[in-house]
């Protein structure tokens, strides 16, 4: 049986955004996973029944770290020696397109989800260009998850046209359509969450994602602050980890998040379904994505969803038809597409409509998981 080696730069990535699909790919292939943390790594084990290995990267740039990373992953490709090692994720991609070219591993293949480059500046955003243009041509394939992000590459001449190619219709891993739905259970708890918080008669917003700069929580928060002082009944759950560290929301929205009542924050949470069931529009006004999985799942659950006008965004949700797209960092106009919600009773409900049917048609997990084992047979038959 051919060997597959999944690389990502840190666990969760194979824990959440490509959950079942190592699993899938098991029947096919000897599957390994590779990433850092020995803990979170058992547990993907554990759920996806393959082998695993640990290996620390780190999501900065930390020359020293990442040449031991490179020296590390060199050693692991001599000894495992896969047939196809797939990476994604900026840093394990580096580092795993790098070893793999330098070990001579036949089939490399990187998913590009996102790319930070697009929101640097000066000397980084080089930087992270001359890192991107090297892992590509250290790949033999890459994928990266959304048409308008393949248009960006192509654009920026990261890398020649003939290595690229969308998988399906996008995305990394689909998603599972019969988990994100409007279950009897999950209706249930969505109904106790409208309950507990005094919902009834409200609209609710919800944004689940990282609580940071380049999500748009600013002109989130900002937008919803002067919402509320015009609308009474109007809610905003926010779902996600603050990361002070790396890319903090400015202090002014630090302050509207503490001191409006009617914004409520729940943190990170493992399971989302009930809280956008218990929604009535989903946001999120991103500056850059790769193929953004939160919009699939509460598209998923029926919700209409205002976006920004990016890639991955702008091919998931269609203007007027499954929910609103707005120009990213723009708070008027994100402003206007939520008071439209507020003002026009059926406008939300309108767009609900459209939204899970077409979810099911272009992103079910199963043929997206078939997709992607067509490519590896395909790789690998091409030689």
């Amino acid at each position: 049986m051919k060997k597959l080696l999944r690389i990502t730069t840190v666990p969760i990535s194979l824990k959440i955004l490509l959950k079942d699909q190592l699993h899938f790919m098991n029947k096919h292939f000897e599957v390994v996973g590779v990433s850092s943390n020995l803990k979170e790594l058992e547990e993907v084990e554990k759920d996806e029944g393959i082998r695993v290995i640990t290996l620390d990267m780190s999501r900065e740039i930390t020359p020293f770290k990442d040449l031991l990373s490179l020296f590390k992953m060199i050693l692991l490709l001599v000894k495992e020696k896969p047939d196809i090692v797939h990476t994604h994720t900026p840093k394990a991609g580096i580092i795993g397109m790098l070893a793999s070219w330098i070990c001579r591993v036949p089939h490399r293949l990187h998913t590009v989800a996102g790319l930070p480059v697009m929101e640097a500046e000066g000397k980084r955003k080089q930087l992270l260009f001359m890192v991107e243009k090297l892992t590509y041509f250290c790949a033999s394939r890459v994928y990266p998850n959304s048409y308008g992000l393949q248009e960006y590459i192509l654009q920026h001449s990261l890398v020649s046209g003939h290595k690229l190619k969308v998988i399906g219709h996008g995305s990394s891993n689909g998603i599972d359509t019969s988990y994100f739905s409007r279950s009897e259970v999950i209706m249930y708890d969505a109904k106790n969450i409208r309950t507990k918080y005094q919902l009834k008669n409200k609209f609710v917003f919800c944004f689940v994602g990282r609580v940071v700069r380049d999500k748009g929580v600013n002109e989130l928060l900002d937008a919803f602050d002067k919402l509320s002082l015009g609308f009474d009944n109007v809610r905003l759950f926010i779902l996600g980890d603050f990361e002070s560290d790396l890319d903090p929301i400015s202090l002014k929205s630090q302050k509207i998040l503490q001191e409006n009542k009617n914004i409520l924050y729940m943190g990170f949470q493992d399971d989302i379904r009930a809280y956008l069931a218990a929604s009535d529009a989903f946001v999120l006004p991103t500056y850059r994505e790769g193929f953004p999985n939160v919009v699939l799942q509460a598209a998923s659950m029926e919700l209409p969803c205002i976006v920004s006008d990016i890639n991955g965004c702008n091919e998931i949700i269609t203007h007027n038809k499954n929910g609103l797209i707005v120009p990213p960092k723009s708070k008027k106009s994100l402003f206007e597409a939520m008071k439209s919600f507020l003002q026009e009773s059926e406008l939300a409900k309108k767009l609900s409509l459209n939204s899970r049917n077409d979810i099911i048609k272009k992103y079910d997990r199963k043929n997206f998981h078939n997709y992607l084992l067509q490519e590896y047979k395909e790789v690998l038959k091409n030689g």
